[in-house]
């Protein structure tokens, strides 16, 4: 399935946020979305996810979802939204609870989600007994036990330090070249889109729009940060939006 943005615009108030985006996120790729603070990208990921509504313009679901799809979009927080007093497995199967399964489906699922994310050993650990590099992995499991079409992704690894980082996204590229699947993640980190996006969507300072789309071709495997030819990506994208980022800094302070 493929999610089709056509001419979204959206505002709070008197407040232009989006301004006619068209935008085609492709099924099988990871699509992030960069651009300068205030630029909207949280908000158009609300969009897509249906927690709000466009002014204007239209998102569509085209095509079918993949086999087995319980939620067609899901999504993956920052700060991770897991309940405390449930278990890692606990946690999990919150996401299949509201789904009739046959017998012993949803132990399955949950087994094999923990496993993917290695998980296994953790399963009946509390939130408060884990880092936050696993509450995220916790997160991530949760969202694939339900089979998405689109995984909406906003600032997943904003809150982690630099090293976990690196590993979770390690860990993204490992689960996405075992099975692929569609996202759309949200970053304000250019070496973050760099090493996980197939495609990099620009967006321009408030109120967003569509400034370049950057396709990135090359396995996501074969992405070191420190290769010269990433590091070209990321300058390539900070070239985009170093102006309007400076512009959007000194809005954002003489608000």
């Amino acid at each position: 399935m493929e999610l089709s943005l056509v001419g979204v615009s959206h505002r709070y108030g008197g407040v232009e946020v989006l301004r006619d985006l068209t935008l085609a996120i492709p099924s099988g790729r990871i699509t992030c979305i960069v651009g300068p603070s205030g630029c909207g990208k949280s908000t158009l990921l609300r969009l897509m996810g249906g927690l709000e509504r466009a002014d204007a313009g239209a998102i569509l679901q085209i095509g079918a979802p993949p086999p087995g799809c319980l939620n067609a979009l899901t999504y993956v927080f920052q700060d991770f939204a897991l309940l405390p007093w449930r278990s890692v497995a606990g946690n999990v199967s919150l996401a299949l609870e509201d789904h009739p399964l046959p017998p012993g489906r949803a132990e399955a699922v949950i087994a094999d989600v923990l496993a993917r994310t290695r998980l296994s050993e953790f399963r009946d650990a509390l939130p408060r007994q884990l880092s936050g590099g696993m509450k995220q992995r916790v997160a991530i499991a949760r969202a694939l036990a339900v089979e998405p079409a689109v995984m909406l992704m906003d600032e997943p690894l904003s809150a982690l330090d630099s090293q976990t980082r690196e590993l979770l996204m390690d860990d993204l590229v490992e689960l996405w070249e075992r099975a692929p699947f569609t996202a759309v993640y949200v970053t304000h980190n250019l070496a973050e889109a760099v090493r996980l996006g197939h495609r990099i969507v620009v967006l321009s300072r408030r109120p967003g729009r569509i400034r370049e789309i950057v396709e990135v071709n090359r396995p996501l495997s074969g992405r070191a940060l420190a290769d010269p030819a990433m590091e070209a990506y990321q300058r390539r994208l900070w070239s985009l939006m170093r102006d309007e980022a400076r512009a959007a800094d000194a809005e954002l302070v003489d608000g």
